[in-house]
């Protein structure tokens, strides 16, 4: 084999491994790209979601405090109306 030959195949296979080369990296691209669109879309979702949450924390927001205000004051109420149990001793 001449050295044209040798250099003649020698560039052959490199433009083939780069063409493979070519073809591999646009294939994982599309799946990134895929993905990150995936991603994306469940980021707005998510977006979406943590809104409505938001919204309904701040509609119960008062009501929680009301409740608790109301709570308080029932159990002062019953704290005053019934004294507190005493500690039954064990008879042996």
């Amino acid at each position: 084999m001449t050295e044209n030959h040798l250099a003649f195949w020698m560039t052959l296979a490199g433009t083939i491994c780069w063409g493979v080369c070519f073809w591999w990296m646009r294939r994982l691209s599309l799946k990134q790209n895929a993905l990150l669109d995936q991603l994306r879309e469940q980021g707005k979702r998510i977006e979406k979601l943590s809104r409505l949450e938001h919204d309904l924390i701040k509609e119960v927001h008062p009501q929680v405090n009301e409740i608790k205000e109301g709570m308080e004051a029932m159990i002062a109420v019953v704290k005053e109306s019934n004294p507190p149990p005493t500690a039954k001793k064990r008879g042996r």
